[in-house]
């Protein structure tokens, strides 16, 4: 299995009442695909250097997780059909060292 970094953009649309669903939802989505989530960062609201459109902000999150590389792109394609998922980036990471015997 690989560890990966999934970074995503959320469209809130306004409020962000109803991020902490969307993230949960998100993590079932990885779960179903058959991915192990280590770790989910919530990066809060930030505004976009460059506006492109009608969006201006979106919500960051940041997953951490180890999946095989189909998994992977099963993710990408359910992801960009999602209305809620504005962006998303995905970088491969090493290997979780193990800890040293004490």
């Amino acid at each position: 299995m690989n560890r990966y970094e999934a970074l995503l953009i959320l469209n809130v649309k306004g409020g962000d009442e109803n991020v902490k669903e969307i993230i949960e939802r998100l993590e079932g989505d990885f779960a179903k695909e058959g991915a192990k989530i280590e770790s989910v960062q919530k990066m809060d609201r930030r505004h976009f250097s460059y506006v492109a459109g009608k969006v201006d902000s979106g919500y960051y999150v940041n997953f951490i997780f180890e999946a095989e590389a189909p998994v992977l792109e099963k993710l990408r394609s359910k992801f960009k059909l999602d209305a809620e998922v504005y962006r998303q980036d995905y970088k491969k990471l090493a290997h979780k060292k193990a800890a040293p015997a004490a």
